[in-house]
């Protein structure tokens, strides 16, 4: 998946300036697509470009205007159109994990303290899922065009389930295998 499709797939929230978009798929997309600010930026020029988004000045009071870009309907068209193509499988790549393959040659201590740190940024992250859920999705029934986000959301929620449970599970063998 590139860049400028997560960036299409944001706009169809809204219109939004590149800075209220960059917060927004900071809490959105984000969690499971990074790129920086610059990056955002940087793309929003070529989507420009190819049409596929338009922007406008919005002039504002008290302070700077902003650009606030909106997907076009060739941009809808070649969303459509990607959104046909085949997924690949993710890349997993964990430091974490390779350690663990030789856990009798790595320092234990050092190793628990990074299994800690992974369990309270999964705890943390935790807490953010259903802050969001909470808040946007309390009404109980999802209405269609919110569906799909309600179901990431939701494998969201139980990824970071699986990394608490596993992260507790080894955090005990490894009292065990110190002993």
């Amino acid at each position: 998946m590139a860049l400028s499709e997560t960036i299409l797939v944001c706009l169809t929230e809204r219109p939004m300036s590149g800075y209220d978009l960059a917060k927004f798929f900071d809490t959105s997309v984000g969690f499971f697509w990074n790129a920086s600010h610059p990056q955002i930026y940087r793309e929003l020029k070529k989507l420009e470009q190819r049409g596929h988004v338009a922007s406008h000045r919005e002039i504002q009071t008290g302070k700077p205007n902003k650009i606030v870009y909106e997907i076009t309907s060739d941009g809808r068209s070649a969303l459509y159109d990607w959104s046909k193509e085949a997924v690949s499988e993710p890349v997993f790549k964990d430091d974490l994990l390779v350690r663990l393959q030789a856990i009798e040659h790595v320092d234990k201590a050092a190793l628990r303290v990074q299994i800690i740190q992974r369990l309270a940024s999964a705890r943390q992250r935790l807490d953010q899922y259903h802050h969001i859920r909470d808040r946007r999705f309390s009404e109980g029934a999802v209405e269609a065009p919110n569906l799909g986000k309600m179901m990431g959301l939701e494998l969201g929620i139980e990824y970071e389930n699986g990394w608490i449970n596993w992260c507790e599970s080894v955090l005990k063998r490894i009292e065990h295998f110190e002993a």
